[in-house]
């Protein structure tokens, strides 16, 4: 083999290393989905837990009547409409254990309609 084929598979395979570590940073930075479903008068999950720092993106969805989402805390919130899929992107600066509730009246029951995100460091 020559010099230059040598020279040019090596540049090839460093190329695909880069290449590979540029896809892998990716995918650690992307966030992580943690689906959330309203339902008369409860979330499911009710409890959430996440790192702090962690980018995440709360995916809500209800299948009965328009509800509300509100994490006060951080100033979150979305409005929540049956067959409709809401995306509220979140990254915690702070933890704790933080209540998040339907803002939203939803029916008799609504006023106990609260979850907790928990944020361990």
């Amino acid at each position: 083999m020559t010099r230059r084929r040598t020279v040019l598979r090596c540049m090839g395979v460093a190329g695909l290393g880069m290449l590979g570590l540029r896809y892998a940073a990716e995918a650690q930075t992307q966030p992580r989905i943690i689906a959330i479903k309203a339902r008369k008068f409860t979330y499911e999950p009710d409890v959430v837990v996440v790192k702090l720092q962690e980018s995440v993106i709360l995916r809500l969805t209800t299948d009965d009547v328009v509800m509300g989402f509100s994490l006060p805390d951080f100033g979150a919130r979305a409005t929540i409409i049956p067959g409709q899929v809401v995306d509220l992107a979140l990254t915690p600066t702070k933890a704790g254990e933080f209540v998040f509730l339907c803002d939203v009246f939803c029916g008799t029951g609504h006023e106990n309609m609260d979850g907790t995100l928990r944020v361990v460091a």
